[in-house]
C-alpha cells in the first residue's frame, strides 16, 4: 500500500494521544518531540486529535511547542490555535442519563465529561443544566460489555467508539475526530488527501480513513491495522516519529 501514497506531501500530521502519542508512563518520547518539532519546521501542522478534554491534552500541546487546532473529547470540541473555542457538540443529558442508569444496572465503572469536567465513577446532583460532551463506560468484563454495547446501539443518534478495548465511549451522532479534521482542513485550505493521521483505537478509525495516510500504531486494535494504509512501530518503540519521519520527513 506504500507505493499509492505520496512520500513528503502531506501538510498536517493528526496524532492521537493514548496509546499513539504517548508511551505507557504517559509521556512524548524524545524521538517523538524531535520528529515533530523537525516536521513544525518544514511548515506542517501538527494537531492533537484526542478522547482527552482540554486541560490534559494542553498541558502536552505546550510542552511541544504546538500553535495548532486541537481536537478534543473525539471532536466534541475544536479549539483554535490562540485558544479559542470554535465548536461545542453536546450529548443530550437524557442520553448521559440513560447511560448513567445502564452503568448502575451493570455495576460498571464510567467517566462523563463536561465542557469543565470530568466526572469519574459518580455524577452531580443534577445532571441538567450541564455542557455534556462523552459519556465513557470502563468495563472488564466483556459479556456486559457486549450487552451494553446491544443497548446503545438501539439509539441511532449516538456515535459509538472506543480508546481501548476494555471501555465504550459516546459522543453524540456524526462527532469523531474524521469530522473535526474536516472542518480544520477547510479552515487551512488543505484536504484530506494531504493529512497524515495516527491512531490505534476504534475512536482513530474514522480519522485514519478519511486522511490521505492513514497509519496504525503496532499496538493498534486489530480492526484500526486492517483499515490503516501502513502500520508504524507501537507507542513504546517512537511509533509516530518513524511514521513521521518516513512519509513526512522522507526520510528511509
Amino acid at each position: 500500500m506504500e507505493t499509492l501514497k505520496k512520500v513528503g506531501s502531506y501538510k498536517l500530521i493528526a496524532l492521537d494521544m493514548d496509546g499513539t502519542l504517548l508511551n505507557h508512563q504517559q509521556e512524548i518520547s524524545e524521538a517523538n518531540r524531535k520528529a515533530i518539532a523537525e516536521a513544525i519546521e518544514k511548515g506542517v501542522h501538527v494537531v492533537l486529535s484526542t478522547g482527552r478534554h482540554l486541560k490534559s491534552t494542553k498541558k502536552y500541546a505546550d510542552s511541544l511547542q504546538l500553535s495548532s487546532y486541537l481536537i478534543v473529547v473525539n471532536g466534541g470540541e475544536i479549539w483554535d490555535p490562540s485558544g479559542n473555542l470554535l465548536e461545542t457538540n453536546r450529548l443530550e443529558e437524557n442520553y448521559v442519563q440513560s447511560m448513567w442508569d445502564l452503568c448502575k444496572q451493570h455495576n460498571g465503572r464510567f467517566w462523563a465529561v463536561t465542557s469543565d469536567s470530568v466526572f469519574h465513577n459518580s455524577m452531580p446532583e443534577n445532571i441538567s443544566g450541564l455542557e455534556w460532551l462523552k459519556f465513557g463506560f470502563d468495563l472488564d468484563d466483556h459479556e456486559v460489555r457486549e450487552l451494553i454495547l446491544t443497548e446503545l446501539r438501539k439509539n441511532n443518534q449516538l456515535e459509538i467508539s472506543n480508546s481501548s478495548p476494555l471501555n465504550i465511549e459516546v459522543n453524540a451522532l456524526g462527532i469523531n475526530k474524521a469530522n473535526a479534521l474536516k472542518k480544520i482542513c477547510k479552515l487551512l485550505g488543505i484536504s484530506m488527501d494531504e493529512v497524515l493521521a495516527c491512531g490505534d483505537s476504534l475512536n482513530d478509525l474514522a480519522m485514519i480513513q478519511a486522511a490521505g495516510c492513514g497509519v496504525a500504531m503496532g499496538n493498534a486494535q486489530s480492526i484500526v491495522k486492517e483499515a490503516a494504509d501502513w502500520v508504524t512501530d507501537t507507542n513504546d518503540a517512537d511509533g509516530v516519529a518513524k511514521a513521521i519521519r518516513y512519509w513526512v520527513l522522507n526520510e528511509k
